[in-house]
């Protein structure tokens, strides 16, 4: 099955809808088409659907590329916030930690493939809520991998797939940290 054949959630929906708000304010689209467009795109069954009704506009923000590497030799390599997740990530850190928090960033695909390549430290990956991770090709030699979250990869949730190697360090998947006394 291919990408566009792929069935869409109502915050797919709702993205594109908020675009094709964005190019009515721009004057890009006048008000029967911009009527037009969302009830097409508010009823849309899969992502061909969506990407016909915005394919003539212009894109908001450059894409993203696909493959993505990191590397840090003594460093902490962090990334975390409003940050555009890559389709494949390649992490590479011979002393230091690696921490890449996903709950916050724009993860434009269903699935996100992350390959570390770590000497003596270890990673730790929180997952937005309701993500899965699957950490099965991932070894290490006096490590181990943790995950809190599900692997079976679950309709409309991002799906992480995890593999790599460390020698002395082990990964860490989870979900974000719940905060008690907030308002």
């Amino acid at each position: 099955m291919s990408e566009l054949q792929m069935r869409v959630s109502d915050e797919d929906r709702e993205r594109t809808a908020r675009r094709l708000q964005h190019a009515f304010a721009e004057g890009r689209l006048n008000q029967l088409e911009l009527e037009d467009r969302l009830e097409l795109a508010l009823s849309a069954k899969t992502y061909g659907d969506l990407l016909g009704l915005i394919s003539d506009l212009p894109q908001e923000q450059p894409p993203v590329s696909d493959v993505v590497e990191l590397e840090a030799k003594n460093g902490h390599l962090k990334r975390s916030g409003d940050w555009a997740v890559p389709r494949r990530l390649r992490v590479t850190s011979k002393h230091g930690s690696v921490d890449l928090d996903l709950s916050e960033a724009v993860i434009d695909h269903q699935v996100v493939e992350i390959e570390l390549n770590l000497t003596y430290g270890s990673a730790r990956i929180t997952l937005p809520e309701g993500g899965v991770a699957n950490v099965d090709g991932f070894r290490s030699d006096w490590g181990h991998a943790t995950s809190s979250v599900p692997s079976r990869p679950r309709p409309g949730a991002v799906h992480v797939v995890i593999s790599g190697r460390s020698k002395y360090g082990g990964v860490t998947v989870r979900y974000p940290r719940k905060r008690w006394f907030t308002h």
